[in-house]
């Protein structure tokens, strides 16, 4: 190519240059298909243009320049037959004098818009035809030639790309819109099941909390529904459009959740193969949720205070502190009050925990709760299986609301999933349910606790130690299982 070729092509290339820009920098449909355009009619000067888009076997003019509304409808007509020969061949279509042109010599629209040179490239995105580009001028015959064709054929295969990507991504922005709301929909206060006294506190708190940035500190037992206050609290306020993270705090090596937390830098320990973020950098802008805060030890206790009091962590082996902005909920199942005054957990982090402090009721103290939260179970299980909701007898209900409940809410939806397997008719019995009876001589003689620590030990030993076999029959988690022998000291008398 000449010298004066590679000029009379600057425009060309710039014009592709822009299009990839355009790829990596608009993704809404509307302004991309006018930036094409635009783009398109100012590198080969056509007079006017417009894109029609194809999807579902129909056209749709998309968007036109330098035509006026009242010759929209005519000018489609116009080149309607020019565009469906560029459809149908799949190919580029070139007319220096459309007026002659025996292929468009019956269309009337073509003599009536005095349409001379015309170009219509379709926009292909793999083995699918998304439209067509349609330029033409009405006074130069010779408007466009075999260069400016070669230019708009490669143009519209960058066009089409971009196009398809602003499908996708709009697409996946309404799917994502979809999502949140069903994410917010199922963390609204509504989907906490509860009417007792105590679950009314509970709301109250929340309620008056939510559209704030407060710490919150949540005990209680396992199984009460820590978490889903946490993301209920999370999902109705300011921060819902940013990550909410969530980390288990026990039964962790202290190295491994300090990594976890913190991250790391490259090198900073054997298997550091590169630099890793941690949670609080994941969670920057959201909500992070310390499941069993009581469990972590004093070093990740004074680096979590940092976080508290200076807004910034450091990775572990690593010299630069970052700034974070996060949320901090925390959850314990023991009373930290006590675990600060035996010296296993720092005052000053209590205080920064504990700033606003959300007791969770087990449910033996919820009175009138289980049959609506029974009802609730049942239906989401249902639904799960696509069968009709199954209802529970009245010797099923009795026993569901005499039973203590140790695992709480979790072991309470353990077992109406377990008895709608096991229920071989619409009407759950109480057997089906495979929770014990408790005979009224023994409740009357011992506490509460005491027959819940005589049950679980009992179905331990009769697994034979088996404990992920005795939380399966329990119908509660292996780690409520842990906590509970730990607080008995089971497993230190076992070893000795």
């Amino acid at each position: 190519m000449t010298e004066i070729d590679l000029k009379s092509w600057q425009g060309p290339f710039r014009a592709l240059s822009d299009v990839s820009q355009i790829i990596n920098s608009i993704r809404e449909i509307d302004p991309l298909l006018t930036k094409i355009l635009d783009v398109a009619i100012e590198t080969v000067k056509a007079e006017r243009g417009f894109i029609v888009l194809t999807r579902d076997d129909t056209k749709e003019l998309a968007v036109a320049r330098n035509i006026s509304r009242q010759t929209i409808e005519d000018l489609t007509q116009a080149s309607a037959s020019i565009i469906q020969s560029a459809l149908d061949s799949n190919e580029p279509v070139l007319t220096h004098d459309a007026l002659k042109d025996p292929r468009f010599s019956g269309s009337e629209s073509v003599i009536f818009q005095q349409i001379n040179s015309a170009a219509c490239v379709p926009l292909n995105y793999r083995k699918k035809t998304l439209g067509a580009l349609y330029l033409d001028s009405r006074g130069d015959r010779e408007k466009f030639n075999d260069e400016s064709m070669e230019f708009l054929h490669a143009f519209a295969n960058q066009a089409a790309i971009a196009i398809e990507n602003a499908y996708l991504y709009g697409e996946l922005r309404e799917e994502n819109r979809q999502l949140q709301n069903e994410v917010q929909r199922i963390y609204a206060f509504e989907e906490i099941i509860g009417k007792s006294p105590k679950m009314q506190d509970v709301f109250n708190i929340m309620s008056r909390i939510m559209n704030s940035d407060i710490t919150v500190l949540l005990e209680g037992e396992s199984g009460t529904g820590k978490e889903l206050v946490a993301r209920a609290l999370h999902y109705n306020s300011p921060r819902k459009d940013r990550p909410f993270v969530a980390q288990f705090c026990g039964n962790l090596a202290e190295n491994l959740l300090e990594s976890e937390l913190f991250g790391h830098k490259k090198g900073s320990f054997t298997g550091a193969y590169t630099d890793k973020k941690g949670l609080f950098e994941i969670a920057d802008g959201g909500t992070f949720f310390l499941d069993e805060i009581g469990e972590i030890s004093p070093q990740i206790q004074a680096k979590l205070l940092r976080v508290l009091q200076e807004g910034e962590i450091r990775r572990v082996g690593d010299t630069e502190a970052r700034k974070v902005d996060v949320r901090i909920i925390s959850a314990t199942n023991r009373n930290l009050r006590d675990e600060v005054d035996k010296k296993f957990f720092r005052e000053d982090l209590y205080y920064r925990l504990n700033v606003i402090q959300i007791k969770m009721p087990p449910l033996r103290e919820r009175h009138g709760d289980v049959p609506l939260l029974a009802k609730h179970f049942l239906k989401k299980f249902s639904k799960k299986r696509s069968e009709k909701p199954k209802i529970l007898s009245r010797e099923a209900m009795r026993l569901l609301e005499k039973y203590h409940w140790p695992g709480n809410v979790r072991e309470l939806e353990n077992c109406l999933e377990r008895s709608i397997v096991l229920s071989l008719n619409e009407e759950i019995q109480a057997d089906d349910l495979l929770i014990p009876t408790v005979a009224p001589g023994d409740s009357s003689r011992k506490t509460l606790k005491e027959l819940e620590r005589e049950f679980v030990l009992n179905t331990l030993e009769e697994e034979n130690g088996n404990k992920t076999k005795t939380a399966e029959i329990l119908g509660v988690s292996l780690r409520w299982l842990h906590y509970k022998l730990n607080e008995w000291n089971f497993n230190k008398k076992k070893e000795k």
